[in-house]
């Protein structure tokens, strides 16, 4: 009979120091686990939905912006379920932080030991030496238990656990797969822990990875490969995730969501003009919808409609994917990158490049309201939102200053 218990054996040959101090902070620090028991004490993690706050508010009320520091390059931030967590992935730097919502600290640092690879340079568009392990995005699977990254140079995603570590087996028939060893650095403690992460192959340049409601399935976005992986997951066997499809598109591909209601998945086409459709059924792309130029991030509200910024425009817009229609738009400074969703789907928040903005916007039913433009420093790409039943905090990495500001707002 397989186990199916996520953590205590998805890595394997990982190394950790004798029993001491760092377990103890391990325990203070992440969360109880929140798992079921079968008869025989098998434990079966389902993603479980946490508790949500308070979506009855109809404004947000801007109060303070607070700034600490991140690292180079940060890509790209993650919060988890509980928001308890938020993940940093910095591209620059190499490494992952895990921060603590409540202290503003960072309480763990996953840094990847560097091999020499192929970039690319977008000034330029010219390939250039670099090194494989470069975050660019993140998303958590199996109740926040595993965190997959994209690394950029790597053309692959990598699984690491966010459990606390133990005692692991080495499995002699998985010996030949790839991994990268990846060093975890803890706050307060001079101990450090390292781990092999198993490397799973992808198209070029993997970028956003999204994944379906019941962590059975990712979807990766394959920027030079003009492409979508579609991988089941299997956390019973190594390396955890395989390919089962991989779908061309017709330009370079980026934003990706799910929407597991209708059975379908959408792809962003940020080189072309269009949304690739995606049948999750089949895991075959049947369609596109023509949209305006440069579609580059793409969410999908409550209501079904999907919400897109166009980087080159400088505009959002939102579409109704079943007519294909586009139903209204609002003008943004220049370069709307990342874009998020309030709870209760009436605010949408954006990142604004290479004119240093934040700008929030309430959402109507047949039109955009600018509500706030905030100035954030250092070119802001990365959003995600925390909430509690008294106030809203959007995170957002700046990559050029090595920063994250968090923008918080009572909720009236």
């Amino acid at each position: 009979m397989k186990a199916h218990v996520l953590i205590t054996f998805l890595f394997l040959c990982i190394h950790c120091s004798a029993q001491g101090p760092h377990h103890m902070l391990l325990a203070n620090r992440l969360p109880t686990d929140s798992s079921s028991k079968t008869s025989m004490g098998q434990r079966i993690y389902n993603d479980t939905i946490s508790a949500h706050p308070s979506t009855s508010y109809t404004q947000l009320i801007y109060q303070k912006r607070e700034h600490i520091k991140a690292a180079p390059g940060t890509k790209s931030v993650l919060f988890n379920k509980t928001g308890q967590k938020l993940y940093a992935m910095n591209l620059e730097g190499m490494s992952i932080y895990e921060f603590d919502q409540a202290s503003r600290m960072i309480q763990r640092e996953f840094k990847f030991k560097p091999t020499e690879g192929t970039g690319w340079d977008y000034e330029t568009n010219k390939p250039m030496p670099s090194f494989e392990e470069k975050p660019v995005e993140a998303c958590l699977s199996h109740d926040d238990k595993l965190l997959w990254v994209s690394l950029h140079n790597a053309a692959s995603i990598v699984p690491i656990p966010t459990e606390p570590l133990s005692a692991y087996k080495t499995d002699s028939s998985t010996k030949k797969w790839k991994r990268k060893k990846v060093y975890i650095e803890y706050t307060g403690s001079t101990i450090k822990d390292s781990i092999q992460v198993p490397v799973v192959a992808t198209g070029l340049t993997p970028k956003i990875i999204a994944r379906t409601a019941d962590s059975k399935h990712l979807l990766v976005s394959n920027w030079h490969s003009h492409s979508v992986s579609v991988l089941a997951t299997d956390t019973a066997a190594f390396p955890y995730a395989k390919t089962v499809n991989t779908l061309p598109v017709s330009a370079i591909p980026r934003g990706i969501v799910v929407d597991d209601q209708r059975k379908r998945s959408y792809v962003a086409i940020m080189g072309g003009a269009s949304i690739a459709v995606i049948n999750n059924d089949t895991w075959v792309k049947e369609s596109e919808i023509p949209v305006a130029s440069n579609p580059r991030h793409i969410v999908l509200a409550n209501n079904g409609r999907l919400l897109v910024s166009y980087n080159r425009l400088a505009r959002i817009a939102c579409i109704d994917p079943i007519s294909g229609k586009t139903l209204f738009t609002a003008a943004t400074p220049a370069q709307p990158r990342t874009i998020a969703l309030s709870k209760n789907n009436k605010f949408l928040f954006v990142t604004c490049y290479s004119s240093d903005k934040v700008e929030v916007f309430k959402i109507n039913d047949n039109s955009f309201t600018r509500l706030a433009s905030l100035s954030c420093k250092g070119h802001p790409v990365g959003v995600d939102i925390f909430e509690d039943d008294n106030k809203l905090e959007a995170w957002v990495c700046s990559y050029n200053n090595g920063t994250i500001n968090i923008f918080s707002f009572a909720k009236k």
